[in-house]
């Protein structure tokens, strides 16, 4: 599914001068990396503040406790994607209120946003899913009506680029109040390990964030809050300070790859939908997320896996349907209420997508996959 020893061979060099300069300093938390990578990231994105953090779970739990949410509160979120977000709000005795997505897009669906909205609700999560922004400029004007936070999971779509009516362009994660990010190996930007950050205008939250991320102290052994441990270790920081500079360049790649899947794979519409790429934003392709009809997608699967074409499905149970979520969002697990993410569950299929891929492999993938369907 990706090739990260590839990528790592190319900047072997420079990755091993940063890995030893953190290991002669002997700087190993909190280190100059730390800080020279959030500077480099907040000029990269736009962003005013870059807060690091441990990881992107950690950047969604502490975007919440910095907004002063109380037990009871309702958080929108949607209902196809990662657990992450469900999961922060729950932590922390929030409510999750999930809303249906687009088939098309796999985000969350703007137009069934504003139903769900109660004198309860606080907040928003958008998470652009798969490497696309979701419809920010409708979402942030309901939000702003309603008096909502909005808080943005980029896990998947650092590098992609909002553009709004009035033709201002934003990167995903610097719309809202916060936006939360993950460098989890597989992603865009990716590190050794374990790494996540939070994005934000906004100085006093800012200033919040990173309390919290530090044991809620400002100042060493004075603490004004509840807060926790979650720092980005030097070493990760100094192999995402690297990386950083070769994102745009990876981001080209898996555009490359993509949009030959898409030229290669169009003639198949009858048995696939293929990603769409939105007016509104860029695409970064964290994923290529076919989605396949007639219930054809678990044998498409197997046949690919004989022929030695790793695929994953993301995610074969929308986020209601999880047990966890199952009797608050889908009582006596009646049919389900959320049609469109129920269906992406049992028809969506991520095909290989990373920075390596050489024309030789995709035409192997496509030729497989025309194979399948002749």
């Amino acid at each position: 599914m990706l090739d990260l020893s590839g990528q790592y061979r190319k900047i072997q060099q420079e990755i091993e001068v940063a890995i030893h300069a953190v290991i002669d300093s002997a700087a190993f938390i909190n280190g100059t990396a730390v800080t020279d990578f959030a500077a480099d990231l907040s000029s990269y994105t736009g962003a005013g503040y870059v807060i690091p953090c441990a990881n992107g779970t950690d950047a969604l739990q502490i975007s919440l406790m910095a907004l002063d949410l109380k037990p009871g509160d309702e958080i929108i979120l949607p209902a196809f994607t990662y657990v992450a977000a469900a999961e922060a709000v729950a932590l922390l005795g929030l409510i999750p209120v999930f809303v249906d997505v687009d088939i098309k897009t796999c985000n969350i669906d703007i137009q069934k946003i504003q139903t769900a909205i109660t004198s309860k609700t606080r907040a928003i999560i958008p998470v652009h899913l798969f490497g696309q922004s979701v419809d920010m400029q409708p979402l942030l004007q309901m939000a702003k009506t309603n008096n909502l936070y909005v808080v943005e999971d980029t896990a998947q779509s650092i590098g992609a680029v909002y553009t709004f009516s009035d033709g201002t362009k934003k990167q995903c994660g610097t719309m809202g109040h916060i936006g939360c990010l993950s460098f989890f190996p597989s992603k865009n930007l990716g590190c050794f390990g374990d790494g996540g950050a939070m994005l934000t205008n906004d100085a006093a939250l800012a200033g919040k964030l990173k309390m919290i991320a530090s044991h809620g102290q400002s100042v060493k052994y004075r603490h004004e809050m509840i807060g926790c441990n979650s720092r980005l270790d030097t070493l990760q920081a100094a192999v995402l300070q690297v990386k950083l500079r070769y994102l745009n360049e990876y981001i080209a790649a898996r555009q490359k790859a993509a949009y030959y899947y898409t030229e290669n794979l169009q003639n198949l519409n009858e048995y696939l939908q293929l990603p769409v790429e939105t007016s509104y934003s860029t695409h970064v392709y964290h994923q290529y997320t076919i989605q396949v009809s007639n219930g054809k997608r678990d044998a498409l699967k197997a046949f690919l896996q004989e022929k030695g074409i790793p695929t994953m499905i993301y995610y074969p149970l929308s986020m209601p349907e999880q047990p966890v979520f199952n009797d608050m969002n889908q009582p006596g697990k009646a049919p389900c209420n959320f049609p469109q993410s129920c269906l992406l569950a049992q028809s969506v299929l991520s095909l290989p997508m990373h920075t390596e891929l050489e024309e030789e492999q995709l035409y192997y993938i496509v030729n497989q996959i025309k194979t399948f369907f002749s």
